[in-house]
């Protein structure tokens, strides 16, 4: 536990004490400051009664993202590997 490092980040005016390694600090406060910004954005421009709905609306933005991230990836994933056939395709006809 001596490589540990006690944080506490602040979302959404509630305050979350975590223990992590120290390489995760700078992710965590990179994300902590996306979250906060998102939550500003999304309060100025809805009507928002409750932090939760907010915080469900960033959820799902940065699942969004995430998501189409890993389908866009997949869809390269797959026009590589088509294009990699064709390739290998072309030097088989030319070495024959």
């Amino acid at each position: 536990m001596a490589d540990k490092l006690k944080i506490k980040l602040s979302i959404a005016d509630r305050v979350y004490p975590l223990t992590i390694d120290p390489a995760q600090e700078e992710g965590l406060r990179k994300a902590t400051k996306e979250i906060e910004a998102m939550v500003k954005q999304f309060e100025e421009s809805y009507a928002v009664r409750d932090k939760q709905d907010v915080l469900a609306m960033c959820a799902l933005q940065f699942a969004s993202k995430v998501t189409q991230k890993t389908i866009n990836e997949d869809s390269l994933s797959d026009e590589t590997a088509a294009r990699l056939q064709k390739l290998a395709a072309l030097l088989d006809e030319s070495l024959t």
